[in-house]
């Protein structure tokens, strides 16, 4: 494959209470040397900085929903969050475009482990991916694309790159095993990237085991579309984990079971993510699938 990248941008603290990205980035930031591979450029930025001052997810918008071009191009759109991505989108755009590759670092408060978000089909993020979870097969990869949707989070001004999912962790704390997995991930994918652009790519899996996105489901509600249920202890934790129909899947207030009603066998994560009660999603449905991968 004929692509040839020496330009990086990591960033972290996109919502201000995960905090193992910003302290990453804080850490890279002070250290440069720390990233220093030959013929790559590394930028690192703290995506959020006033929420991070505040240990809060936004000030007032999620910034990793900013990222539609419609609103990056909107000038009424200007919002403290909406003015950064848009900032962002000049500096690093346009939307989409192969001259850099970018990292972005998340955490949650599912047990997501090591998990890679990819945003696009590119065949250089599913090799990496595929170099990745072959090195390492605790890490998953989660395929957020549907055809008829833009994606509208950080990762997807660069085609190149995806995002970096670790947990679980409590929002606002660090947890020293999740920062140091984070961290040696990232050093994996510069070593890899240093060697493709020295003409020494590394093996290549065929195959990449992925989840892709299917739909969200949201909590029980009541009528006045309250709160009415939570994860039923069976499914909390069990992010990655099959879920058939008939599987129980929540548990109202009154200790009523409701089970999954589905038609056949998904696989959820991001089960009980914290930020997302807000959002009114309790988790995400994904298929898994082995998909073939491109030779370089």
């Amino acid at each position: 494959m004929d692509i040839d990248i020496h330009n990086i941008v990591i960033v972290g603290g996109t919502h201000g209470n995960e905090r193992i990205g910003f302290h990453l980035v804080k850490k890279f930031q002070q250290s440069p040397e720390l990233l220093f591979r030959p013929h790559l450029s590394t930028v690192c930025i703290i995506g959020n900085p006033q929420a991070c001052m505040q240990n809060q997810r936004y000030l007032e918008a999620d910034l990793n929903r900013c990222f539609l071009k419609a609103d990056l191009e909107n000038t009424q759109l200007i919002a403290y969050e909406e003015q950064i991505a848009k900032a962002l989108y000049q500096t690093f755009g346009p939307k989409g475009n192969t001259a850099r590759f970018l990292l972005d670092l998340h955490s949650t408060t599912a047990n997501m482990g090591l998990t890679l978000i990819l945003v696009n089909d590119h065949p250089f993020n599913l090799q990496l991916a595929a170099y990745l979870t072959h090195h390492n097969p605790l890490i998953k990869v989660y395929r957020w694309t549907q055809t008829d949707e833009e994606n509208a989070f950080v990762s997807s001004i660069c085609e190149l790159g995806f995002a970096i999912e670790v947990g679980p962790t409590p929002q606002g704390i660090l947890v020293a095993s999740l920062f140091a997995q984070t961290e040696q991930l990232i050093h994996q994918i510069l070593d890899y990237l240093t060697l493709m652009n020295q003409g020494s790519p590394p093996k290549i899996p065929k195959q990449l085991t992925l989840f892709q996105h299917l739909e969200t489901l949201d909590y029980p509600k009541s009528a006045q579309g309250e709160l009415a249920g939570m994860i039923h202890p069976q499914r909390q934790g069990q992010d990655f984990q099959p879920l058939d129909p008939g599987d129980p899947l929540f548990l109202t207030f009154q200790g009523q079971t409701i089970a999954y009603e589905g038609n056949s066998r998904v696989w959820p994560i991001f089960i009980n993510e914290a930020a997302y009660y807000e959002k009114g999603i309790a988790m995400c449905l994904t298929q898994k699938l082995d998909i073939a991968i491109q030779a370089s």
